[in-house]
């Protein structure tokens, strides 16, 4: 599982450069100086990506805590992670472009962004709680 875990945090690594690649030259050529709602892809991918998951390589090494759960919910971390990333490109490539926005729309990006971190939050506390049990002892 180790093995996973490091492959995944490069994974990510290599999402959040490209995130910031994207951020930086996508909004020189569409010539907006503005805040953007995209300058915040690429520390979501290195935090939330790289570092999380070189994070639970150092927790498995030390506690072993993976059990038959975790790739599920490691599943549901990937879904939230992605999906959160994916509105926040949409949302910036939106404001970029000025693109006009019903009220509907504009909530439905919201609202998937949103859905995207309750799998986050979900997945996170599920984890904390896989590491809790590994790491205390039986009967305190």
């Amino acid at each position: 599982m180790m093995k996973r875990y490091i492959n995944t945090a490069l994974l990510y690594a290599v999402f959040a450069m490209a995130g910031g690649v994207f951020y930086r030259e996508f909004t020189r050529f569409s010539g907006f100086a503005a805040k953007t709602i995209l300058s915040v892809v690429h520390t979501h991918y290195f935090l939330l990506g790289m570092v999380f998951f070189l994070l639970l390589l150092l927790l498995e090494k030390a506690f072993s805590f993976t059990n038959a759960k975790t790739g599920r919910v490691l599943a549901v971390y990937h879904t939230g992670l992605n999906l959160t990333a994916a509105m926040l490109v949409i949302r910036g490539i939106l404001q970029v472009s000025a693109a006009p926005l019903s009220t509907a729309m504009d909530a439905a990006v919201s609202g998937m962004a949103g859905i995207g971190h309750i799998l986050l939050g979900t997945s996170l506390v599920l984890l904390l709680l896989q590491v809790k049990r590994a790491v205390t002892p039986k009967g305190e």
